[in-house]
């Protein structure tokens, strides 16, 4: 089977690409070029700009593929190019969506991929949810949508409160005895899936005529709470997590950037049902906890100090957080 990944290098392509190889598919990525990773020897790379319409349909024009997997499509405008390009050039186009579009404020538990679609805290579920829109609008391309939810790989921080770019202020914090802020109570429930167990399902979806015109989400079936997450690292590292629990209207006040990604996303309780996705593959797996990968987090940015950013006006605004909302309880 001859496929097309738009990406290839990121958390999640990066092991479906490997996954797809050990299925024996001929695979090709396309991206930029800028990152890079260890890719098996026999995946071809294509060095374009997917957002470049007129080089892509030069770079397609005597290419076929059987599937065309979009990793970095975000937009409306994004999609509706893909389509322009391939058309007459696949047998399947499968966008990546976001299971952060689900209903929020979150409504029925677990999560099935007949849940609405509505997200009014976060323009990137938003952007995403509009993308599925208009894909089930396409008549002329058979349409595989796969909704991850928060996949993570042997390098990702699992923090609650971060700066998109900065994660790593969170490992800082906990080595420097700072309090870290939990919203709500912490016992709010999070799915979390590595990306080696969410490509061990996502393959199965490549070419198969099961999933043409239809959705699916893969997510992991391990829960954790934010503090169980936080406790996990600071065990690794060998301290103490000091951990504050402030409510989560309090912090978007503060903070309000926090906004899409708290109560568009990471403040409520996830729980999936992965039936559909479970009929579909043949070796669905959840088998990887971040208990599993967390002391290698840590050593990948020990090794890494390029990565060790940390936004200074972000944690003086997570200081200033804290310091007034403890000032209101003693008020």
């Amino acid at each position: 089977m001859k496929i097309l990944i738009i990406g290839g290098s990121g958390t999640i392509s990066t092991y479906v690409v490997r996954k797809c190889v050990e299925m024996k598919m001929d695979v090709t990525i396309l991206n930029r070029g800028i990152h890079h990773v260890d890719l098996p020897k026999s995946v071809k790379i294509i060095i374009g700009d997917i957002k470049d319409k007129q080089a892509m349909m030069t770079l397609m024009k005597d290419n076929f593929y059987d599937s065309v997997i979009e990793f970095v499509a975000f937009t409306k405008e994004d999609v509706q190019r893909d389509i322009e390009v391939f058309k007459g050039k696949t047998r399947q186009y499968i966008f990546i969506s976001s299971a952060s579009a689900y209903h929020k404020p979150v409504e029925d538990y677990p999560m099935t991929e007949e849940t609405p679609l509505k997200n009014p805290y976060w323009s990137y579920s938003q952007d995403k949810i509009e993308c599925e829109e208009y894909l089930k609008t396409v008549i002329d391309m058979n349409i595989t949508i796969v909704r991850p939810s928060h996949t993570y790989d042997n390098k990702m921080i699992m923090a609650v409160m971060t700066r998109w770019g900065y994660e790593y202020a969170h490992i800082q914090r906990l080595k420097d005895g700072l309090p870290i802020i939990i919203p709500g109570d912490g016992t709010s429930v999070w799915t979390i899936t590595h990306a080696k167990d969410f490509a061990n399902s996502f393959v199965y979806l490549i070419g198969n005529e099961a999933a043409y015109n239809d959705v699916f989400h893969i997510t992991g079936e391990k829960l954790y709470t934010w503090d169980q997450l936080t406790q996990m690292m600071a065990q690794a590292l060998g301290v103490k997590a000091h951990i504050i629990h402030i409510p989560t209207d309090f912090i978007i006040q503060m903070m309000p950037e926090m906004e899409g990604p708290l109560f568009g996303d990471k403040s409520w309780s996830v729980i999936f049902d992965n039936s559909k996705i479970k009929k579909i593959s043949q070796e669905y797996t959840s088998n990887i906890g971040y208990e599993d990968v967390v002391m290698d987090v840590i050593k990948y940015y020990e090794s890494q100090p390029e990565k060790q950013k940390i936004s200074e006006e972000y944690e003086e605004l997570y200081d200033l957080t804290i310091e007034l909302y403890q000032k209101n309880l003693r008020s």
